[in-house]
């Protein structure tokens, strides 16, 4: 798939710029879920299992969709010119930035919350800031200093530098290498990744969950790197997303269906509990409905949203902010919602609202600051 010198620029695709934005919102609105549901997480309010059926709606896509997307936009980064050496220096220097301002400003409260509420700490957060999150240790389990939710861009990152090497080494085998991928993919063979996904979760990593720690997270990376380099095929492919648009109905059909079996047990035995077959089963399920509806989405993005709107560019330059801050807003708010004696539908409002308020002046006052853009993921200003 890599092709080094590309016949063409890959043009823009406005469905998955949309794409993209939508994904991200529903992942801000799964992070603020996940202080209701009796999952681990950094901060807890009232927990329901009955939360969980609703949060597995999202659950088996959202990440990998978003490492698609991002392999997708990797390929028409790449086929502008200047090589695997400038694609490497140019993601290093949007990603990792970031990412470690990411890690020794935005993300401190995250631990700090988490030790308060849920191990008894009872220091302040700035001696935290300033003296424990920074000693490199684990602190009642905890690693400090840890990149959160921002285990994403790191992959990301990793990914890339991968996929880099990957592009220097092929040379002129890689367009036929895109031949082979619009061989196998640009038909019926497009639910081969669903066959993978149900292999990953039910043979190759039965039970495993993500831990984000990079090197002991192999059923992550044998989800998320696959979908990236799918992405990144699909880019210079022209005939599987046409094929995915002439059958985004059967899709999320299947999707439904499969979300139903995965609910369904979710809501029988909660909290992975499910006795054997039942737990097999939902692993499966789960990648069932995984790439159904990736696909399905896929499909709808290229037939109904290939259209450029007035918000698209802002949205499109936003969401990688939103996307670094976001989770902090969900922690500390629901810090302060704790002891409130709100009802679980208005705290739960009141974080949705916060979040959304805090990211948007987290990008719009970001924006405006020249030495502050390449911080929080924007291009430099010339």
């Amino acid at each position: 798939m890599a092709d080094t010198v590309p016949r063409r620029p890959i043009g823009r695709h406005y469905g998955l710029d949309w794409l993209r934005i939508a994904a991200f919102a529903i992942l801000i609105v799964y992070h603020v879920g996940m202080v209701f549901v009796p999952w681990p997480y950094h901060a807890k309010l009232a927990m329901e299992d009955r939360v969980a059926p609703v949060m597995m709606l999202a659950n088996s896509w959202r990440l990998a969709l978003l490492f698609l997307v991002a392999g997708y936009a990797s390929r028409a980064l790449l086929s502008r010119g200047g090589g695997a050496g400038a694609f490497a220096a140019s993601r290093s220097k949007r990603l990792l930035i970031p990412l470690l301002f990411g890690i020794a400003v935005v993300n401190p409260p995250q631990p700090w919350v988490e030790l308060v509420t849920q191990h008894g700490w009872t220091g302040g957060f700035p001696s935290f800031w300033t003296g424990t999150y920074f000693s490199f240790r684990f602190v009642d389990g905890i690693a400090v200093p840890t990149w959160q939710h921002l285990w994403f861009v790191l992959y990301l990152w990793v990914y890339s530098m991968a996929l880099a090497l990957a592009a220097g080494l092929a040379g002129r085998a890689g367009p036929r290498t895109q031949g082979a991928f619009d061989r196998v993919f640009a038909g019926w063979g497009a639910m081969l990744p669903m066959a993978w996904l149900v292999l990953v979760s039910t043979w190759l990593f039965p039970g495993a969950r993500e831990t984000h720690a990079l090197f002991d997270d192999g059923v992550a990376h044998a989800s998320y790197l696959p979908m990236f380099l799918w992405g990144f095929g699909l880019a210079g492919s022209r005939g599987v997303l046409p094929w995915l648009a002439r059958r985004w109905v059967p899709f999320l059909a299947v999707a439904a269906a499969a979300y139903l079996v995965v609910a369904g047990i979710e809501r029988t035995w909660p909290r992975s509990a499910a006795p054997y077959p039942y737990g097999l089963i939902y692993a499966g399920a789960r990648g069932v409905q995984g790439w159904a509806t990736i696909a399905a989405l896929l499909g709808i993005a290229d037939r109904y949203w290939n259209r450029d709107g007035r918000w698209r560019p802002m949205l499109t330059e936003a969401v990688f902010p939103f996307y670094i801050v976001h989770q902090t807003i969900i922690v500390v708010g629901a810090y302060w919602l704790m002891g409130a004696g709100l009802p679980g539908w208005a705290e739960f409002a009141v974080l949705v609202a916060a979040t959304a308020a805090g990211c948007w002046a987290f990008y719009l006052g970001g924006r405006e600051i020249r030495w502050l853009r390449p911080l929080i993921g924007l291009r430099a200003r010339v």
